[in-house]
């Protein structure tokens, strides 16, 4: 008999997450009437849960090589769906910023600058061409010295905005510390995940 598909696996997972998300940002815009301070909540809600989903998404490879056991080898296994999911937590997260521009200008002006258009668009850039190159086929026609080139890029692009983002906001929030340090911990992942597969492994008698 064919294995069932669980729902924690594959685009399966991709649906739940991703609706999951949907639900839950329209419930915390509705606590407010879908008004200024919901859409900030959104927004707020949005840029932790891409956070959460991009750190899951980036560790995945270099966690299942230094720790296999179940939790890392369904990571590894899962790092695309994370990925995509990560990239639907951001477009929820731009469409959020769009109302908000829309139903408060002076704010939003207030709360951005030139640096963020910037910065954020070229974040969005990475996001748009890491999603619509993980698929099998778009994959495929970059071919894999390319693909490995972008997804390093941008990924290291994306942690170092996380990183900028977060801790930019440290001194009026000193909890804001907190979100920096799973992206230490991604970072010193992968560098140790490199570390260990550039050693030299040792000779084998015989």
């Amino acid at each position: 008999m064919p294995k069932r598909q669980s729902w924690f696996e594959g685009w399966r997972l991709f649906a739940v997450l991703a609706l999951t998300l949907i639900a839950l940002s329209i419930w915390i815009a509705g606590t407010r009437r879908f008004e200024v301070d919901g859409l900030r909540m959104v927004i707020r809600f949005t840029a932790r849960t891409s956070l959460l989903l991009f750190c899951l998404a980036f560790s995945a490879a270099a966690l299942a090589r230094l720790r296999p056991n179940a939790w890392t080898r369904w990571q590894r296994r899962n790092r695309r769906y994370l990925g995509v999911t990560f990239a639907a937590s951001h477009a929820i997260h731009a469409a959020a910023i769009v109302w908000f521009a829309k139903a408060d200008p002076a704010g939003f002006a207030q709360a951005t600058s030139v640096v963020s258009y910037i910065f954020g668009g070229i974040g969005y850039g990475f996001v748009i061409a890491l999603t619509a190159t993980s698929f099998d086929r778009t994959a495929a026609m970059l071919g894999p010295r390319a693909w490995r080139a972008l997804h390093l890029t941008g990924g290291y692009y994306l942690l170092l905005q996380f990183t900028v983002s977060f801790a930019k906001r440290i001194p009026e929030m000193p909890l804001y510390v907190l979100f920096l340090i799973p992206l230490a911990a991604v970072l010193a992942l992968r560098l140790i995940g490199m570390a260990s597969r550039a050693a030299p492994r040792p000779a084998q008698a015989g």
